[in-house]
């Protein structure tokens, strides 16, 4: 059996070569930040939504791989859900590779079993990735942010820098040695609090900017809404 894979563009500083990525496994980090105070922030505003809090932090939630996609367009049952940016940390020819990506979360379901509800909608992955070790001198300039539509227009929701969340390389050791992961391997490490509280819109668009090296990663998706029948 065939398992699922991505096209993707890998780029270094001298070069971009696009392939497809056979996915391995997929986990989804959750309260990753390094300031504990931004991360009780996050907290708080998904207690507010009736999200329990984690046991200990963080926390490595297992996906089905077949849930990451690059489709500019997912599905969603009922109107509860939302985006949050992330970066992706990616195994592929013995390298690491660095994307970008949404958690895209069921928040109704997330009251109940976290667990559960990142299984149940698809995460989003921008289909350009950087090299790992093209950033790690300078990973304090790289920046993410989002943008939901409100009232017709294009709003920020989430800026930051990717400092606020632990070492990738520790964030990995924490699951499991970089040199013990297979390729394929992927990893969303966490995300900012809300600019105004996590809240759903039929649009998420999300960005990488490189300071240093002066480029941008940028994707964004509609969310179909299904209707909830019972």
């Amino acid at each position: 059996m065939t398992g699922p894979t991505l096209t993707l563009e890998f780029q270094t500083k001298t070069s971009a070569t696009k392939a497809k990525l056979p996915l391995s496994d997929f986990v989804i980090a959750g309260w990753t930040g390094r300031d504990k105070a931004a991360v009780e922030k996050h907290i708080v505003e998904l207690e507010e939504l009736g999200v329990a809090r984690p046991a200990s932090t963080p926390v490595y939630y297992r996906c089905a791989a077949s849930r990451l996609t690059t489709h500019t367009e997912i599905e969603s049952t009922g109107e509860q859900s939302s985006g949050e940016v992330e970066f992706a940390l990616i195994k592929q020819g013995g390298k690491l590779w660095v994307g970008l990506a949404s958690d895209h979360t069921d928040r109704a379901v997330e009251t109940y079993n976290v667990t559960v509800s990142k299984q149940m909608c698809d995460k989003p992955i921008a289909p350009v990735l950087w090299l790992f070790d093209d950033l790690i001198n300078h990973w304090e300039g790289i920046i993410m942010r989002s943008y939901i539509i409100e009232n017709g227009e294009r709003v920020l929701y989430q800026e930051g820098t990717v400092v606020t969340m632990l070492d990738p390389l520790e964030l990995l050791h924490g699951f499991m040695p970089l040199a013990q992961l297979p390729d394929g391997f992927v990893m969303m490490c966490g995300t900012f609090a809300a600019k105004g509280g996590i809240r759903p819109s039929s649009r998420f668009e999300f960005e990488m900017e490189d300071t240093v090296l002066k480029r941008t990663i940028r994707h964004g998706y509609s969310i179909k809404t299904l209707p909830v029948l019972g």
